[in-house]
C-alpha cells in the first residue's frame, strides 16, 4: 500500500500482452477510468481557455478527457500525471520507493530498440506536405496571457550534432502558422545542441512526440549528462528496451508508441517573437525572441490523442520534481550519506524550495547539507534541513519544525549574488528589461538549519506523543451510526 496516498487501486501490472510490453498512454489512460480516476467531457469545449480552465478544476483528483475539443476530431488529455502515487502506481512501486526507482534506472539505462516504420503505431498516418498544424491538431491556449496556442506536453528529440547522441526534454513550444513554431531554450542540453549546429550554420532537425506513457514522460526530466539519451532511462523505467522508429524526414528516434509526432528543424540564426506564457512559477514571461522550428512533417497512430499540459499545475510541477528530487537525493547522499530523504514542496513550486530529512551526528553538519545542496541545481533557492522525526512531505510538519527549532542569529544561511533560475521573477527586480543573458536569473540563496542540537537537556526537543496513536483501529471502534449517542441523550438534544 501507498504509505502517503490514502487512496490505493490495487498494483498496477506492467504486462500488456502485446510483442512490445509497454504500458502506452493508452494502457494508462485505460486504467484511470477502470479505476474512477478519467473525468470524460463528452461536449464542445473552446480550445482558448476553457479546455484549461477545466482540467485545471479536475487538477489532482482526475485526468481529463475532452472528446470534443475545439471542433477537432482529435480527443485531448490533461492531467494523468497529476498525483505522487499515481505516478509510482504507473512505476509499480510503493510511492516511498519512488525516487530509489527512478534513480537506478537513470543509472542503468537499457539502450532503446529500434523498429520498423511498419511497425511503429506513431506513423501510421503520415502528413509530409501541406501541413497546417492548427487544422490537424486541438492545440490549446491556456492562461488568459498567453500570446497563443502552445505545446506543452511535446517530448523535444535531437541529436547532439557532435556526437550524435539524443537528448529528449520537454520546452514550451508556441505555435506561430501552419508548418512554423517558436520554442524557449533555456540553457542546457537542447540549447548546447542547438548553439553547435547553428555555429556550423546548419539547422538542428528535431521530433517533438506527444502523447506518450508516464514512464517515458518522467524519464525526459531525468536530470543526467549532455551525452545521456533518456529515452534509454525510459527503457529502465519500463523494464525493457523501449522501441523506438526514425522519422520520415530526419535521423531523430522517437518512441515508436507515440500517439503523434511533429519533425521538423531549428533554423539557424533566425529568431521570431515568443510569449508572454504562463510558467511554473505561476507568472508569465516576457515576450522575448526565440528560436523557430520548421515543420517538416506530422505522423499519428490512427485516431491519435493530443495531450496538453496546463502550466503549474499538478501535472506539470511533478514531472520536474521527481526527477530532481531523485538527482539531489543522490547527490546529497554521496557527501552525507545520513541524508534519508529529500522533498521539493508545492508552495515552491516543486523548484525552488527543497526540504531534507537528515540524521545529524555533528553540529554544524546540517549546514554543510546546505551548501551541498545549493551546489546541485542552480534552481535551489531555499533549503530547510530536519530531523529524521519530521515528515518532509508535510508542509506543517515543515513550518513546525523551523519555529521551534530554528533561531536565525545562529542557524540561517544566506547566500548573495548567486545564479538562480531565470523564470523565478524576483531575480528580476532592478534589472532592465533588456538585460543580457549574464545578468539573468543571479538570485540570493537562503538555507534554514531547523535540526535539533546533537546533546540536549532532559525532554526540551522530546516530541509530545500519545501511546498507541498510530496503531488505534478506527473501522473497529467507531460505531457505524450514532444510536448510542442518541440513546444516551434519551433522543433529547435540547
Amino acid at each position: 500500500m501507498n504509505t502517503r496516498d490514502t487512496a490505493s487501486h490495487g498494483a498496477f501490472q506492467l504486462t500488456w500482452g502485446r510483442p512490445s510490453g509497454m504500458l502506452t498512454l493508452r494502457d494508462w489512460l485505460a486504467h484511470l477510468a477502470r479505476t474512477g480516476r478519467l473525468a470524460t467531457i463528452d461536449r464542445p469545449v473552446a480550445l482558448e481557455h476553457e479546455l484549461a480552465a477545466i482540467a485545471k478544476r479536475l487538477d489532482a483528483t482526475q485526468a481529463a478527457f475532452f472528446t470534443k475539443p475545439g471542433g477537432h476530431d482529435v480527443p485531448v488529455v490533461s492531467g494523468f500525471m497529476s498525483r505522487r502515487a499515481w505516478i509510482a502506481e504507473a512505476m509499480g512501486v510503493a510511492e516511498a520507493d519512488l525516487l530509489k526507482r527512478f534513480r537506478d534506472a537513470a543509472d542503468q539505462p537499457i539502450p532503446s530498440k529500434e523498429i520498423s516504420r511498419a511497425e511503429a503505431a506513431c506513423q501510421q498516418v503520415v502528413h509530409t506536405g501541406g501541413i497546417d498544424l492548427h487544422k490537424l491538431l486541438p492545440i490549446p491556449t491556456h492562461s488568459e496571457h498567453d500570446n497563443g496556442p502552445y505545446i506543452t506536453a511535446g517530448l523535444v528529440i535531437a541529436r547532439n550534432p557532435r556526437t550524435g547522441v539524443q537528448n529528449v526534454s520537454i520546452n514550451r513550444i508556441q505555435v506561430h502558422g501552419p508548418d512554423r513554431m517558436a520554442i524557449l531554450l533555456l540553457p542546457r542540453h537542447l540549447y548546447a545542441f542547438q548553439k553547435a549546429a547553428e555555429e556550423a550554420g546548419d539547422a538542428l532537425d528535431v521530433a517533438i512526440a506527444i502523447g506518450v506513457d508516464p514512464l517515458t514522460m518522467l524519464a525526459s526530466q531525468a536530470i543526467s549528462p549532455i551525452d545521456s539519451d533518456e529515452l534509454e532511462i525510459a527503457g529502465a523505467l519500463h523494464g525493457a528496451p523501449l522501441p523506438v522508429v526514425k522519422c520520415v524526414t530526419n535521423g531523430v528516434n522517437v518512441p515508436a508508441f507515440a500517439e503523434i509526432v511533429i519533425e521538423g528543424r531549428i533554423l539557424p540564426n533566425v529568431r521570431e517573437l515568443e510569449g508572454p506564457f504562463g510558467e511554473f512559477p505561476k507568472y508569465y514571461s516576457a515576450q522575448e525572441a526565440r528560436e523557430v522550428i520548421e515543420v517538416t512533417a506530422l505522423t499519428h497512430r490512427e485516431k491519435p490523442i493530443f495531450h496538453t499540459i496546463v502550466p503549474a499545475e499538478m501535472e506539470h510541477l511533478l514531472l520536474g520534481a521527481i526527477p530532481r528530487e531523485a538527482t539531489l537525493l543522490a547527490h546529497l547522499q554521496r557527501s552525507h550519506p545520513n541524508v534519508k530523504d529529500v522533498h521539493l514542496s508545492v508552495g515552491g513550486v516543486c523548484r525552488y524550495h527543497l526540504w531534507v530529512q537528515f540524521e545529524k551526528k555533528r553540529e554544524g553538519e546540517a549546514k554543510n547539507v546546505i551548501l551541498c545542496a545549493f551546489g546541485a541545481h542552480y534552481d535551489i533557492k531555499q533549503v530547510v534541513v530536519v530531523d529524521t522525526d519530521v515528515d518532509v512531505h508535510d508542509p506543517a510538519e515543515i513550518e513546525w519544525a523551523v519555529a521551534t527549532r530554528f533561531q536565525a542569529d545562529r542557524d540561517l544561511v544566506v547566500i548573495e549574488g548567486a545564479q538562480g533560475s531565470p523564470l523565478d521573477p524576483s531575480t528580476t527586480v532592478g534589472q532592465p528589461e533588456d538585460a543580457p543573458p549574464h545578468l539573468q536569473g543571479v538570485s540570493a540563496k537562503m538555507g534554514l538549519d531547523a535540526t535539533r542540537p546533537v546533546v540536549y537537556a532532559s525532554h526540551v526537543f522530546t516530541r509530545v506523543r500519545i501511546p498507541g496513536q498510530d496503531t488505534v483501529n478506527l473501522d473497529e471502534l467507531v460505531a457505524a451510526d450514532n444510536a448510542a449517542f442518541d440513546s444516551y441523550l434519551g433522543g433529547a438534544h435540547g
